[in-house]
């Protein structure tokens, strides 16, 4: 690992479809490492290719935002907000998929996802976000980040090896 200064930004539907490739090394590599971020273990690469074409045809239909962090060295970590609510919750968005590769782990890229993410929302006229984890560092991250957790469902999810894991859920309100 080095201190590669990291640089965090919203991406376009076609700056998204152009770093194809890169989002899915990550989120390749999440899954690899045990991440419970909705997929199962080995994830191919043509899944995760068609996951991230999704997700640039979201943002394309301003349904959610995408933003990247990057160092020298390309795309290290991503995170979205999901604008798309009921329209009984035009207030609401879902903090989604934050996802960091290990090569940028322990570098303080997690926390600029999340301040990002948070801006963004604020930006879209967003009160109050929501997410769910299964991670215990992410659990960690959020609680300094000022989220406030609601509990845990025990086996909500599967591990990407296919046993059950719990889910623990937080929420923040924005200033």
């Amino acid at each position: 690992m080095t201190d590669r200064p990291v640089t965090v930004r919203a991406l376009s539907a076609a700056e998204a479809a152009a770093h194809n490739d890169a989002l899915c090394d990550i989120l390749i590599d999440c899954v690899e490492g045990g991440a419970s971020v909705s997929f199962m273990a080995p994830l191919d690469r043509a899944k995760a290719a068609a996951f991230w074409r999704g997700v640039a045809a979201g943002v394309e239909r301003g349904e959610r935002v995408l933003l990247v962090a990057e160092d020298d060295a390309g795309p290290v970590g991503t995170v979205q907000i999901v604008l798309a609510q009921p329209e009984n919750q035009p207030h609401r968005g879902d903090l989604s998929k934050m996802l960091v590769h290990r090569r940028g782990r322990r570098r303080g890229i997690g926390a600029a996802l999340m301040r990002a993410a948070e801006d963004a929302a604020r930006a879209s006229g967003k009160t109050l976000l929501v997410l769910d984890t299964a991670s215990g560092d992410a659990e960690r991250l959020y609680e300094r980040s000022g989220w406030t957790r609601l509990g845990v469902i025990p086996g909500f999810a599967l591990w990407p090896d296919g046993g059950l894991c719990d889910t623990t859920f937080y929420y923040k309100v924005l200033a």
